[in-house]
């Protein structure tokens, strides 16, 4: 390996608008989410039927078929078809895993250009059978003789016709990311106002950067759409104080449809490059990519699912020599309001940083007016494995747009007690 340990530099994203499951994106694939998005990203930046070092894609949720998406999709779109490809799955982390990738590819001097991305969609679910019967479809299918068959039919019955279908619940303690969060922001005593007030100040801002025309330049058309749709220009307080709790349904819930993210569909892509090959191209730079962290809790004997982020960031402050308010923008992936809110607790929490992050005194916190400055994901949308480069997209623009000397921290939890953070710099 040449570890050259070159600047990386982000050229900038596309995406499709983010759109509500079971919607406008119904019966589309996974690839057919995709191709459009690297299309957008090919034409944008001159890269049409050019051969580019590699592309990294994933999904989280994808049919056996589609083994080996980042190549078809690569195939399918406008770039030189002997561009390789190769996927990748870390849950909600995924394209900021992909980014990564790419970003060590650039930095080590095996690639000089690179697009790291990811989507997902609840609108193709693949719909399995369950165990039990695909074991006897396997043995129906090794059956040579007539007789072989006849015994191998004759072992199915009517409880063998079951479908299973995927859901969003950890296999180790068959709950699902909401009731891990309503755990979580009760352990951390996060209020049920404090995450409506996070859920209404994510909307509030991404309407206003909708207007003011923010996300144009980052989302291409797709399926008669041009902007994210999952976005409520009426959100207010009150209306958010009247939803019901949607995990932990007793008097004791707090998170509801609004403060938390709902079942989403999109695909999303972002452009990296070596410092010199986007100068010598004439490719704009609007951020470099400086460090990527991933960190993992033991949630099954009873650490916070979502607070693997908090480990994630504090490591790479100390590798970085840096402090939480070096900071001019923070980008915290809103899967829930309430895992927001706990990770700012946690860093702020004296006997957790010393005895899990291991600094001696609290991180600290953050001036909430730098965080998710453009809207988060609660009024975006999550479509899991497309909300990294989403993120990176984004924050890299924003930095872009505010000048010289900046730096943006970003923060996505995953499934399965993940973390994984990522600084950028202009």
């Amino acid at each position: 390996m040449n570890n050259l340990n070159r600047k990386v530099a982000i050229i900038g994203g596309q995406r499709i608008p983010f759109t509500k499951s079971f919607s406008q994106y119904m019966r589309i694939s996974p690839q057919d989410l995709l191709i459009p998005v690297i299309n957008a990203v090919a034409k944008k930046y001159g890269l049409e039927g050019k051969i580019l070092g590699d592309v990294s894609l994933g999904a989280t949720i994808k049919s056996p078929g589609d083994w080996n998406l980042a190549r078809e999709a690569v195939l399918g779109s406008s770039l030189d078809p002997n561009t390789p490809a190769f996927g990748v799955q870390r849950a909600c982390g995924t394209s900021l895993d992909t980014t990564n990738l790419i970003g060590m590819k650039i930095a080590t001097g095996q690639i000089d250009i690179g697009i790291a991305g990811g989507c997902d969609t609840n609108s193709d679910l693949p719909i399995m059978v369950s165990q039990k019967l695909s074991w006897k479809l396997l043995d129906l299918n090794k059956a040579k003789t007539f007789g072989q068959r006849l015994k191998a039919i004759s072992k199915f019955g009517p409880g063998d016709i079951k479908l299973v279908f995927p859901a969003v619940v950890e296999p180790r303690t068959k709950l699902s990311m909401g009731e891990h969060t309503e755990l979580m922001v009760k352990n951390w005593s996060v209020s049920r106002e404090e995450q409506d007030q996070l859920a209404y100040e994510s909307h509030f801002k991404a309407v206003k950067a909708q207007e003011d025309g923010f996300y144009d330049d980052l989302i291409t058309a797709f399926q008669g759409l041009s902007k994210d749709t999952i976005v409520r220009p009426g959100t207010t307080l009150e209306k958010l104080s009247t939803l019901k709790p949607a995990f932990d349904r007793s008097d004791k819930g707090t998170l509801t449809a609004g403060n938390s993210t709902v079942f989403t569909d999109g695909a999303s892509a972002v452009l990296l490059a070596s410092e010199d090959y986007a100068n010598d191209n004439n490719l704009p730079i609007q951020a470099y990519l400086k460090d990527v962290q991933v960190a993992a809790v033991d949630y099954v004997k009873g650490e916070d699912l979502l607070i693997a982020p908090a480990t994630a960031v504090a490591n790479m402050l100390k590798k970085n020599g840096l402090t939480l308010q070096d900071f001019d923008f923070y980008e915290i992936h809103e899967a829930f309001a309430g895992q927001v809110l706990s990770t700012l607790k946690a860093w702020e929490d004296h006997e957790y940083c010393r005895t899990k992050l291991n600094w001696d005194e609290p991180l600290g916190s953050i001036d909430r007016q730098k965080l998710n400055v453009k809207g988060g994901s609660v009024a975006i949308g999550h479509p899991f494995a497309a909300t990294g480069a989403r993120i990176v997209a984004q924050a890299a623009k924003i930095l872009n747009e505010a000048g010289t000397g900046k730096r943006a921290l970003i923060s996505v939890c995953t499934a399965g007690g993940m973390g994984v953070t990522a600084i950028l710099e202009n």
